[in-house]
């Protein structure tokens, strides 16, 4: 749908009441359009957890103007249905589309980034190569402070 009026309207013919009772929601949803104002905007809330962080905003349910109790995650399934052909992806759904760019990742094996200690570096990279260790930061790191330690 283009706009979350449109969506309001589909709202209060699903479950009574008059679009504004429904509005509110609907904006949250479409608010990522601020940022990228193509589909592409969808991936930050339009997916299953987005439906339970509106849940998280709004509350359980809203009382529309016909005095029902109507569950925010309802409003917020049919929204997303709407908008990504009758279904509700998960988070990753759309993240994996994303191609990886050198920038995203959390570090590298530059020569200088691995903590000193008794392992060369050779020996690190190894590790992180097997998944022993995440670049190093984990075991790495605690490794280094308790040689610190011993020194001092």
């Amino acid at each position: 749908m283009a706009h979350p009026y449109h969506h309001a309207e589909s709202s209060a013919r699903k479950y009574g009441g008059i679009p504004e009772d429904y509005l509110e929601i609907h904006r949250w949803f479409d608010g990522s359009k601020s940022q990228i104002a193509n589909f592409r905007h969808r991936a930050l809330r339009h997916h299953a957890f987005g439906v339970f962080e509106s849940e998280h905003i709004f509350g359980v349910t809203i009382l529309n103007s016909d005095g029902r109790k109507i569950p925010t995650r309802f409003i917020g399934e049919q929204h997303v249905r709407e908008d990504c052909g009758g279904r509700i992806p998960s988070v990753q759904d759309w993240l994996r589309g994303i191609p990886g760019k050198s920038w995203m990742s959390v570090g590298d094996l530059r020569d200088d980034n691995y903590p000193p200690g008794e392992e060369s570096l050779e020996a690190w990279k190894a590790a992180v190569a097997a998944g022993e260790t995440t670049l190093g930061h984990a075991e790495w790191i605690l490794r280094y402070r308790s040689m610190i330690n011993k020194s001092q």
